[in-house]
């Protein structure tokens, strides 16, 4: 597997290797010890799949006292993966980046606890999978809209479908002030 290091410090993505042929292809998706190899050290418990439509926008979620780290996965369609960086401490607070993610090329983003996560779906269909290094914990959950003019980030120009929450959601500054 070889191992990028992403725009922000901490995170990375991984290509896994790909074996194909005309029945298809075969691909390893997860090996914790490769994931050590790489420096994360952290458990990953939980497992997410999330299917959505062109044009759904989702984020940017974090969760406050239990930051989950993320690693993720497109295993249909294609999607623009915008993290931002949370971690006050961090020289890189409020730096957002973003990587695109199919399924026709193996990639996986590994977004350390402390990161934001929201993605676009730019393909009639995605599937998002993504594990986890703490539980969903919903009275944990945090968000803030992805248009924050103070963060400037850069979202391709589709018609938006947001859920009331995310669309509700407050700016970047008002969160972390």
């Amino acid at each position: 597997m070889n191992v990028i290091a992403a725009p922000l410090a901490d995170s990375l993505i991984f290509e896994p290797e790909r074996f194909g042929d005309q029945r298809g292809f075969f691909q390893e998706n997860f090996r914790v010890a490769d994931y050590r190899l790489a420096g994360i050290e952290d458990e990953l418990v939980q497992d997410n799949w999330s299917r959505s439509v062109k044009g759904v926008l989702r984020g940017m979620h974090f969760q406050h006292q239990a930051p989950q780290g993320k690693l993720i996965s497109v295993m249909r369609g294609k999607i623009y993966d915008v993290a931002v960086d949370v971690r006050r401490h961090s020289a890189n607070f409020g730096r957002w980046q973003a990587v695109v993610l199919s399924e026709h090329k193996p990639q996986q983003l590994w977004l350390p606890p402390g990161f934001a996560h929201g993605f676009l779906v730019l393909s009639d269909v995605a599937d998002v999978i993504y594990k986890t290094s703490h539980y969903y914990n919903q009275a944990d959950e945090g968000a803030f809209s992805c248009f924050s003019a103070e963060l400037g980030i850069s979202w391709p120009d589709l018609p938006y479908i947001q859920s009331a929450k995310d669309s509700a959601a407050a700016d970047f500054h008002e969160i972390f002030a």
